[in-house]
């Protein structure tokens, strides 16, 4: 079987870190991945909403670099969580990257200051602790 996903967004709020107990930095944030599609004569436009969780040394990198309305490009694979709650089976789609790439924002205007004059590191790949 093959699982993986490629998908270029936006996120939708700043990154949230945590740890493991066995001390595993885990960031956790949601990118908004649009598409258009032609129904009849009329142009659509639908937007997804896709959680994504990274580990290891590049979870601290996408915490440190990235915040809401970074595009990024996220390469991983697709996992079910499933959990209960009030006595009801719930569960949720996630994608767990396996590698983050922090794309260009747009340039502003000339003159204009700007946050993202850090110039993040060119890390891509980090493995899983499991």
């Amino acid at each position: 079987m093959y699982n993986k996903v490629i998908l270029i967004g936006n996120l939708t709020k700043d990154p949230e870190l945590r740890y493991t107990p066995q001390g595993t930095p885990v960031a956790s944030f949601r990118i908004a991945v649009n598409s258009r599609y032609k129904q009849s004569d009329e142009i659509k436009q639908e937007t997804l909403f896709i959680d994504t969780v990274v580990f290891g040394r590049q979870a601290d990198t996408c915490s440190q670099y990235l915040s809401k309305g970074s595009s990024v490009l996220v390469e991983g694979r697709l996992q079910e969580r499933r959990w209960e709650s009030d006595g009801q089976q719930r569960s949720k789609f996630e994608v767990v990257a396996q590698s983050v790439r922090f794309l260009s924002k747009r340039s502003a205007p000339s003159g204009s200051a700007q946050e993202s004059d850090i110039t993040p590191p060119e890390e891509t790949t980090d493995l899983e602790p499991f």
